[in-house]
């Protein structure tokens, strides 16, 4: 602010003393206003903005703070679980508005495994963001991110869609990782953005910002580094769904364990439950998971998002290494709570 105060008195102030305002000149007005296209930043902007809200929460000593989207019109908001889970046995959250308006806000469900979570505030005739389809996104769409980074409300960023299908671990450091099959953006994310809308050039929804990438301690580079990860939003409508219906959300499993620790390419089966969909497709502990429904597997981390990135009862064909040998299977997936 003293910049800016030091450059607004150089302005004003005049050499020869005498006022600005006595020279004689005549001020001519310009109409200056701008026409912009619907689908320009500052529309899109104007569009989703009343749309988007800052939670904070609080649990005693304990506080943060995130971003969330109004889903329907009567109170239902859809945010990250690592915004909220901090109050979920008790604390306060609140819900701020574009509005100005501030009020209580209680957690109706949450999902760990898709780091999803929803809100309910008492008001009604909300404005709700439309849906976008993800699966129909291309690398290189424009979109834009709004959100709270480090608590200002109301920021608006703009990039692309880097890449697709990004095997990406979110969540928080204090829960269990939630492992998705990410929207990969160059638009800026900082902490405070979790939650928020990624928009395409309609202003429709295609994915919930969740992570981003950062470099290690050593760096003198802080903060957004052009990699921020989103939740397709497919997948976020029907977990969503599920937790206003019932609370509960459940997620694809094929019933196995992997070897976290095995490092050769792959997903190595470390246990398989007895009677899950695995072990009645024959599979067994020691078997490698190179190769779901055409695609590569190259990391137990690849195999969780692509199964979750599935619906329970959906079948799949998982391509097997073992002792030399492959061979494929038809594994129809289970469906698993939160």
């Amino acid at each position: 602010m003293a910049v800016i105060a030091g450059a607004i008195g150089g302005v004003i102030g005049n050499a020869g003393g005498g006022s600005l305002f006595d020279s004689g000149a005549k001020f001519v007005s310009v109409d200056n206003s701008i026409e912009r296209a619907p689908d320009s930043i500052s529309a899109l902007a104007a569009k989703v903005l009343p749309s988007v809200v800052s939670i904070s929460v609080r649990n005693g000593s304990e506080g943060g703070a995130g971003t969330g989207f109004v889903i329907r019109s009567d109170g239902y908001l859809l945010t990250n679980n690592h915004v909220v889970e901090g109050v979920a046995n008790g604390g306060s959250l609140r819900v701020s508005f574009s509005d100005g308006k501030t009020v209580n806000g209680k957690i109706v469900g949450r999902d760990s495994a898709y780091d999803l979570a929803v809100v309910k505030v008492d008001l009604r005739n909300l404005r709700a963001l439309q849906f976008g389809d993800s699966d129909k996104v291309q690398v290189g769409d424009s979109v834009i991110a709004i959100g709270s980074p480090l608590g200002l409300a109301g920021t608006v960023t703009s990039g692309i869609i880097s890449a697709k299908d990004r095997a990406v671990t979110a969540g928080s450091r204090t829960s269990e990782g939630s492992f998705i099959n990410a929207l990969q953006t160059d638009a800026a994310i900082n902490p405070g953005n979790s939650g928020g809308p990624l928009v395409d050039k309609s202003g429709a929804v295609i994915g919930i910002n969740s992570a981003i990438a950062t470099l290690d301690s050593s760096s003198s580079q802080t903060g957004s580094i052009g990699l921020g990860f989103a939740i397709p939003i497919n997948q976020a409508r029907r977990t969503a769904e599920q937790l206003i219906k019932t609370g509960k959300s459940s997620h694809p499993v094929i019933g196995v364990s992997l070897d976290t620790r095995y490092m050769s390419g792959g997903a190595r089966i470390a246990e398989v439950m007895a009677g899950s969909p695995a072990a009645n497709a024959g599979i067994v502990a020691g078997d490698t998971i190179i190769g779901i429904d055409g695609k590569s597997v190259n990391s137990a981390d690849e195999l969780i998002v692509a199964v979750r990135a599935k619906q329970p009862g959906d079948s799949v064909k998982l391509l097997l290494s073992a002792n030399g040998s492959k061979r494929t299977v038809k594994v129809v997936l289970a469906a698993s709570s939160d």
